[in-house]
């Protein structure tokens, strides 16, 4: 921090944000019931960082279906990337959290997973602070009461993708006039 003669405190802290994708995704969907539900990082970001710069983001996903479209998106506005993971993203998520301990000074890990108590405990340990941001119905209370701060995810922070409807095929407007028949009565 820093002070100016204006007497107004400027925060210079280093962020980064680490994303357990799978479990984001399936808290947003338990809450919606609707599979095409994602978290909306446009509106999250900013919210989380405060006036707080962004380091790093890195979203971590189980498997290799991972969408183009959020891999660019990420990217682009964040410079973030997309980590695939071979089963669960607790342990890449948890090796990236340590490897940055010394270059950042916070790491909010989107998540609610009881897994990642033990990990912010270390890296509490290690200096760094440690913010949590899930959706509340979803999120271990253990890994909220090690937190130094927590995020509530909500319905403000996601967006529902409408699924396409199919538009069903118009019949041709110039379909053929039938032409009164002629028919001469000769015999």
């Amino acid at each position: 921090m820093q002070s100016t003669e204006d007497g107004y405190v400027h925060i210079s802290q280093s962020v980064a944000i680490l994303v357990d994708g799978n479990n984001m995704e399936r808290s947003i969907h338990s809450e919606t019931d609707k599979p095409n539900t994602m978290l909306n990082f446009d509106t999250l970001v900013p919210k989380l960082l405060g006036n707080r710069g962004l380091n790093r983001l890195i979203y971590f996903r189980e498997g290799k279906q991972i969408s183009s479209k959020l891999k660019e998106r990420l990217h682009s506005n964040y410079h973030g990337s997309v980590r695939p993971c071979h089963k669960s993203a607790d342990i890449p998520l948890s090796i990236k959290a340590t490897q940055l301990a010394n270059k950042v000074d916070t790491i909010i890990i989107m998540s609610g997973d009881s897994d990642f108590v033990e990990l912010v405990r270390h890296l509490k340990a290690e200096g760094v602070r440690v913010e949590i941001a899930s959706v509340p119905a979803t999120t271990s209370r253990l890994l909220t009461g090690e937190a130094d701060y927590v995020h509530e995810i909500t319905s403000n922070d996601w967006f529902t993708l409408e699924p396409k409807k199919k538009v069903p095929h118009k019949k041709s407007t110039h379909a053929k006039k039938q032409e009164p028949s002629t028919k001469s009565g000769t015999g």
